[in-house]
């Protein structure tokens, strides 16, 4: 029998293990994440385990529910010690769940600590882990630091300030000089939404912030190109857009004129009207992209705030999401085929939430590689509810049968967590035993030079030559 989680956790052969030890201390390039910046640019320390672990982690939140944790022990008002303890208690039956490793790699990562936890041993793991987070090295700059993070991609709506980016990478933040890179993201989901209740006080406060008076779709493109410009002129490297499904209906500019001048009246847009409205902002946004070399970024087929009692209680992100089944091969090629016409498909990365895309998505982002860049169009990292290890084993094999793995720019904790940074090393174990188990079953060679460079460039090199310095 082997060890709990030991040395060789996740890693069945020699060849396997000869790699991680090659690639476990790579930089991390952690394109796409959700760090609130102003935790950053404060250099956040957390009072206790309870706000580091639970605070905003949704995962757990949803399996103490599952678990019959009330939720006043969840986002209520309970003591943070007797949080814990029910958190305590929920991951003693966690077995077969990624949240098992991630506690537990988190407890030896950042803590030092190999005993699992139970509702015996949590009292000692409390006590132990609250005075190492007292400590500067837990700060987030400890934290950056202590894993090498050579940079972060935080998520950043089109009209924010970015006035915490400016003050962290000009060194006037409290967090002081460091040497991670925190990059905004642009995300302008709520510019393309106009169906959310919310789009036309939004669309204001756009019109406002970029200066230009919003009446047509030409000149929502507009302002969210001179926003994107002063993105880019703040460190950002990459956009990102959550798409329910891949929009693509075709309409003449008057058409989608009249459809946003109905939901800037207040009236109701169809959802056939709202189609033709975000494939116009998304062919002129990706267009934008290429044209200045960001990078494309689309998370697919989410099914949002399913619970609507307890989103009117507590809000978005907070566990009431889950995977969509719309089909979306059709419009996935018929989109990126009209970005491609109107000025070149930008670099994209293609994430779903339903595996069931996985050969679609493979299969179809192969038609838009080119360009003299390697791996152009990429299958997204196993992501949210497929960032387990089948997950992860099953979106890398598909790469491999249908594109190119040495490609792969690989893992992003997509993550509101800075106890997050260790789901990098269950990704590169999981990656290595992949690799590792197809060279001792003599399906590659074992020529260690050049699978030490194919598991270092998917570990790190590869982003940081995506995404750029």
């Amino acid at each position: 029998m082997k060890a709990f989680m030991d040395e060789n956790f996740l890693l069945d052969t020699k060849t396997a293990q000869e790699l991680f030890q090659a690639c476990k201390d790579e930089p991390l390039w952690d394109y796409h994440c959700h760090l609130p910046p102003e935790q950053i640019a404060n250099n956040k320390k957390f009072a206790d385990l309870t706000e580091i672990w639970l605070g905003g982690d949704h995962y757990k939140w949803r399996q103490m529910r599952t678990y019959g944790i009330t939720e006043d022990y969840i986002t209520g008002d309970k003591p943070s010690y007797d949080k814990f303890l029910k958190w305590a208690e929920t991951i003693e039956h966690l077995i077969g769940n990624p949240l098992y490793h991630w506690t537990h790699l988190e407890l030896q990562r950042y803590f030092g600590i190999y005993e699992p936890l139970t509702v015996k041993s949590a009292p000692a793991i409390w006590e132990k882990a609250n005075a190492m987070l007292a400590s500067d090295d837990l700060s987030v700059k400890g934290i950056f630091k202590k894993f090498h993070v050579y940079a972060v991609g935080t998520t950043d709506d089109p009209i924010d300030d970015l006035a915490n980016h400016k003050a962290i990478a000009e060194g006037t933040a409290k967090i002081g000089k460091i040497d991670t890179k925190v990059r905004p993201s642009y995300r302008p989901d709520k510019a393309i939404n106009i169906t959310a209740p919310t789009f036309k006080s939004y669309i204001e406060k756009l019109a406002s912030v970029s200066g230009i008076d919003i009446k047509t779709s030409d000149d929502v493109i507009a302002a969210l190109e001179k926003r994107l410009d002063y993105f880019i002129a703040n460190g950002c490297r990459a956009s990102d857009h959550a798409l329910e499904y891949p929009p693509c209906r075709v309409a003449s500019d008057a058409e989608i004129d009249a459809i946003l001048t109905k939901a800037l009246s207040g009236e109701t847009v169809s959802e056939t009207e709202a189609e033709a409205y975000r494939t116009k902002i998304l062919v002129a946004l990706g267009r934008a992209y290429e044209k200045r070399g960001i990078v494309q970024q689309w998370h697919m087929n989410a099914i949002r705030d399913n619970n609507k009692a307890m989103f009117a209680k507590l809000g978005p992100d907070t566990g009431f999401d889950g995977s969509h089944d719309y089909p979306m091969a059709k419009n996935l090629a018929g989109l990126l085929s009209l970005i491609e016409e109107a000025g070149g498909t930008p670099k994209t990365i293609l994430y779903t939430l339903n595996p069931k895309d996985y050969y679609s998505i493979a299969t179809i982002m192969g038609c838009f590689q080119g360009g003299g860049i390697k791996g152009k169009i990429q299958l997204g990292s196993g992501w949210w509810f497929c960032d387990h290890k089948d997950g992860m084993e099953q979106q890398i094999k598909v790469l491999g049968n249908l594109g190119m793995i040495p490609a792969f720019v690989g893992m992003l904790t997509d993550s509101r967590s800075f106890l997050s940074y260790s789901r990098h090393e269950y990704f590169r174990r999981i990656l290595c035993n992949i690799i590792g188990t197809w060279v001792e079953n003599g399906e590659y060679p074992h020529d260690m030079e050049l699978l030490t460079k194919i598991v270092k460039d998917i570990s790190f090199g590869n982003a940081l030559s995506y995404f750029g310095a």
